[in-house]
């Protein structure tokens, strides 16, 4: 792709429920700067008509293989060298079968065949479609092939069922496909990246568990990032309702004793680690092996300390580049810089929450600080800001390995 020219991303919409979403994806490509066209399936036409389609992108709309006119100037081809990025939302079963087994059938299958570029499938379809043995045999010989999978999500959909299966939301599509151009692909080539994000249960009873707010959204999203730029991303995940981003090796944790076993273990390996985790600080000092009863009008829970896998990874002789977070409710500055010097960090990004701020938003803003220097970054989509942060990251991580001591060299893998 060139860079004096908007991204051109080809829409595939097939015959899934979701379809009703596609046409919000196409408006925030637009937004993006994209180009987009769109290629509609039978079935999808069905659901949505086309009709909406060409008024929101401006843009004749695609279906049929067989359409003369088009055609007469092999118009399929055309569209397959035009594409610098496929992307089909909804992704049914049917279009993955179709994928995985080479088909031609159609005029999107066609294109998908005939294109070098990169292809981005968002699924959407009945949990129990999504779990078959066939869909995910299908998912398996695709990503073997190169495809990124965007989702799917997890959560209540049309039929009533509940499960994986859901569409992941059109403005966290376009931060999937776009985001990969937004950073240089170069600067953390060949660099193993370690991410920790969510939060972290730990349990009182059987039933309850000691956690935080923390959506783990911005640390997936430096993960895509980071991955985006060329690393080699491990993600170590809390609980947290969000899909793997693409190119990136997930791990799921629960407890803050887990996320530091699995943290250091990936640690060894990592030239950078970003912990954006909120790992619990502290976790009942017993675990009662029955559910507690409700006897009294109080509860006292005795709490200890829970190791603390940020200052543990900094401390480490020869390790990685240390890049913290600091959620703050008062003092920013004063109270990050001051868990900067504490932690012997290389870096620390802080950022206010409370009502309306960095917990479940899909905004937030950063102040970035470290030794000698600092960049305040405003509020954007947690998306564009973890771009902001990878570039940053990579800067700083390119002067500390040239510096007289230098950190971890990057490994062969």
């Amino acid at each position: 792709m060139t860079t004096d020219r908007p991204r051109r991303v080809l829409l595939g919409v097939t015959g899934g429920i979701a379809a009703y979403k596609s046409p919000d994806l196409v408006r925030r490509l637009l937004e993006q700067g994209a180009e987009v066209r769109v290629v509609v399936t039978p079935s999808a036409a069905r659901l949505v008509s086309p009709v909406v389609f060409q008024a929101v992108s401006g843009e004749p709309v695609r279906g049929d293989l067989w359409d003369e006119q088009a055609e007469a100037a092999m118009s399929h081809i055309e569209l397959a060298r035009w594409a610098d990025a496929i992307v089909i939302a909804p992704a049914t079963a049917n279009v993955m079968a179709e994928l995985a087994a080479g088909s031609a059938g159609s005029l999107l299958t066609t294109l998908c065949l005939a294109s070098d570029a990169p292809l981005f499938l968002a699924p959407a379809m009945n949990q129990a479609m999504w779990r078959h043995a066939a869909t995910q045999a299908n998912r398996q010989t695709l990503l073997d092939r190169g495809v990124s999978f965007i989702g799917p999500d997890d959560g209540s959909q049309a039929c009533g069922d509940t499960g994986p299966g859901r569409m992941v939301e059109p403005a966290d599509i376009v931060a999937a496909v776009l985001g990969a151009e937004a950073v240089d692909r170069n600067v953390l080539a060949n660099l193993n990246v370690l991410v920790t994000a969510g939060p972290t249960r730990e349990p009182i009873d059987p039933v309850r568990f000691v956690s935080n707010r923390s959506s783990g959204k911005m640390g997936f999203a430096i993960a895509r990032a980071a991955a985006a730029a060329g690393a080699n991303v491990t993600l170590v995940a809390g609980p947290v309702n969000l899909p793997t981003p693409p190119g990136v090796r997930r791990i799921d944790v629960e407890t803050a004793a887990e996320m530091c076993t699995e943290a250091l273990n990936q640690a060894a390996q990592a030239n950078i680690y970003i912990g954006a985790a909120a790992i619990s600080d502290y976790r009942p000092a017993a675990v009662r092996p029955q559910k507690i009863k409700k006897r009294s009008d109080t509860l006292q829970l005795d709490m200890i300390r829970s190791q603390d896998v940020l200052a543990t990874i900094a401390a480490q002789a020869g390790g990685p580049f240390t890049v913290g977070f600091a959620a703050e409710t008062e003092k920013l500055e004063e109270h990050a810089r001051a868990k900067l010097l504490a932690k012997d960090l290389d870096m620390i990004v802080a950022n206010l929450v409370g009502e309306n701020l960095g917990f479940d938003c899909e905004d937030n803003s950063a102040l970035v600080i470290w030794d000698g220097g600092e960049e305040a970054i405003p509020s954007m989509r947690k998306s564009d800001l973890a771009t902001e942060l990878v570039a940053i990251i990579a800067a700083r991580y390119r002067a500390a390995i040239n510096a007289p001591t230098p950190l971890r060299q990057p490994s062969a893998s």
